[in-house]
């Protein structure tokens, strides 16, 4: 009887042993380079704004905004709240804001009822009728245009038959094609957040860059390793060799802030189609 007793916790300890082993193994496989340094150096929130700062009673009054949580319901594409509040507080001291990728239009919403008043949201987005524009190249992931797709298949959005929809202008066209021209040294908050697909990063991140004023801010969404969204991981990465990029800590956000010029470009007024309402005039 102890004979077998002892042949059985043998084989107990074993089998708890081998357990042990193949799920540390998995989880080192799915949790492969979370512990590694990433090529974006990391800041704090407050480091990319001093409005971020704390106190041991927490963030300040002068970050309160209107706000919309994400909510349970699985919802496509979007930010988790505490970006979106960012997003928000951001929109507090800008008049000009720019977003690639509209997808339910909750990040424009927010913008237009926390930015000061006659400020101007601009979003881009593909329109469910266009997704035969959405174009693909070499070293582009096929889950990355399912995913972008899916996030363009909203026809109304958010702030659709609201007062906040009066100070936003909706684009609709694919990013790659779109002539940024007109926008120049226009906005003070640029966000990236369009298909993750690496070409669309690329080509996305050179026009807001073109498109930010010189003291302006762009973010770029979903930074949170090559297992997440390796097309933005990659071209970010790549990106950081030549521009002084940050990762904001406890975000997926990058950001970038473009230093100032000398000799500012006055970018000539032209016309833009839009979905509805004709391309703001006053491009300070």
């Amino acid at each position: 009887m102890d004979a077998a007793w002892t042949v059985a916790a043998v084989l107990f300890a074993l089998s708890l042993a081998l357990s042990i082993r193949l799920l540390g193994h998995r989880a080192r496989r799915k949790q492969r380079g979370l512990f590694s340094k990433w090529p974006v150096p990391t800041i704090e929130l407050e480091e990319l704004d001093r409005v971020f700062a704390t106190d041991r009673l927490g963030p300040s009054l002068d970050t309160e905004v209107h706000f919309v949580g994400r909510g349970p319901l699985n919802v496509p594409g979007g930010t988790s709240d505490a970006e979106a509040w960012i997003l928000a507080v951001l929109a507090k001291r800008a008049m000009h804001l720019f977003e690639f990728g509209t997808c339910t239009g909750k990040t424009a919403y927010l913008w237009s009822r926390n930015a000061q008043p006659g400020s101007q949201i601009v979003t881009l987005t593909l329109a469910p009728a266009q997704q035969n524009a959405y174009t693909t190249a070499q070293g582009d992931a096929a889950i990355d245009r399912r995913f972008a797709l899916e996030e363009s298949a909203f026809d109304s959005f958010l702030y659709t038959g609201t007062p906040a929809a009066t100070r936003i202008t909706q684009l609709y066209g694919d990013s790659k094609s779109f002539d940024d021209t007109a926008w120049h040294n226009w906005a003070d908050v640029v966000f990236v957040d369009g298909s993750h697909a690496r070409s669309y990063v690329e080509s996305d991140s050179d026009k807001a860059m073109r498109i930010v004023k010189p003291g302006g801010l762009v973010l770029w969404h979903d930074y949170a390793g090559a297992r997440h969204a390796a097309g933005v991981f990659g071209a970010l990465n790549d990106l950081s060799r030549t521009v002084e990029l940050r990762h904001v800590r406890g975000t997926t956000f990058v950001a970038w802030r473009r230093p100032f010029q000398r000799v500012p470009v006055h970018t000539p007024q032209r016309e833009v189609a839009t979905s509805s309402a004709a391309v703001p005039a006053d491009r300070g």
